[in-house]
């Protein structure tokens, strides 16, 4: 319990928590859209692949983002042409998706650099890490807050905005409405097709800045299964979120406390696969708490 009272312990929630921060802000405006983006685990491994490809060989970290945004970008939107031109199931053409992603990840890269699982012989440029003015010098707080990468602090701005945008803007108004009830927006001439493909567009952005973060922030090379299971986190997450931007950013540092810890235990040699477990149980117990909580919720509702 002595870790709860470390600083390094809650640095370390707020690092954990930024890759699924960006995937479950993905889900949250793909789902408020009626739209399941279940290739958010293979999103994010091409980004992150991609990212360290092309600032490995440019030598330019914007080039490496630039790269690892595009190629992130494309992949939902071929998604989303399977789930919205072709009418294919979402569950089904997610997980071909990322099976595709999985197996080309891994052939890209022995094909372009000869490594097997690792990019050990690639020189990926990195995000920095910057610290707040007059934050990082409050004792503590500073050393929690400050001195993160310079993702970690757009993944939060990003959580706010998308808040924003789908709150208080007239695009967030016709992403609700076509997620909600798309005859009804369809009759008041709302382009359904359009909205779609506007929110999977944001929606793999976001996946993409999250994938880049894995490769090119929280490590610095790029691993074959270094999303590890992420993707498919965020469709929890966003789950108890239910749609809900800020929410969605509670849920994700659930996700972060159990990773937190999960380090801590192996540092403090616990068997790594049992502790692996940590975060996914956490996240589990949260999401059947949230939908009886729902379900309840519902039932009161309809009673009046």
């Amino acid at each position: 319990m002595d870790m709860f009272f470390k600083v390094d312990f809650w640095y370390t929630v707020f690092k954990a928590t930024t890759p699924v921060l960006f995937a479950t802000i993905a889900a949250v405006i793909a789902s408020r859209a009626g739209i399941l983006n279940l290739g958010m685990e293979g999103g994010m491994s091409v980004s992150a692949l991609a990212g360290v490809l092309f600032s490995a060989f440019s030598g330019n970290l914007f080039v490496g983002l630039l790269g690892g945004w595009l190629c992130g970008v494309v992949f939902a939107m071929i998604l989303a042409y399977c789930i919205i031109g072709m009418k294919t199931n979402a569950v089904i053409a997610g997980i071909a998706m990322n099976l595709a992603a999985a197996g080309g990840c891994t052939l890209l890269l022995f094909a372009i650099t000869g490594d097997k699982t690792t990019s050990n012989s690639l020189a990926s440029l990195y995000f920095p890490n910057i610290n707040l003015p007059i934050i990082a010098n409050i004792p503590i707080l500073g050393r929690v807050f400050s001195g993160h990468n310079v993702l970690t602090y757009l993944a939060f701005i990003v959580s706010v905005l998308i808040y924003i945008l789908l709150k208080k803007t007239k695009f967030g108004f016709k992403v609700r409405a076509v997620g909600e009830s798309p005859e009804a927006a369809e009759s008041v001439g709302i382009n359904i097709k359009k909205i779609q493909y506007q929110a999977m567009f944001i929606s793999g952005s976001l996946v993409s800045l999250g994938g880049c973060y894995l490769s090119m922030g929280y490590i610095h090379q790029f691993t074959t299964g270094m999303v590890s299971g992420r993707g498919y986190i965020a469709l929890a997450t966003n789950a108890i979120a239910a749609g809900n931007a800020l929410l969605g950013m509670l849920s994700s540092l659930l996700y972060g406390f159990g990773s937190a810890i999960a380090i801590y235990l192996q540092l403090k040699n616990v068997d790594s696969y049992l502790v692996s477990l940590v975060p996914f149980i956490l996240i589990i117990i949260f999401y059947g708490i949230f939908s009886a909580y729902y379900k309840h919720r519902n039932k009161e509702k309809e009673s009046f």
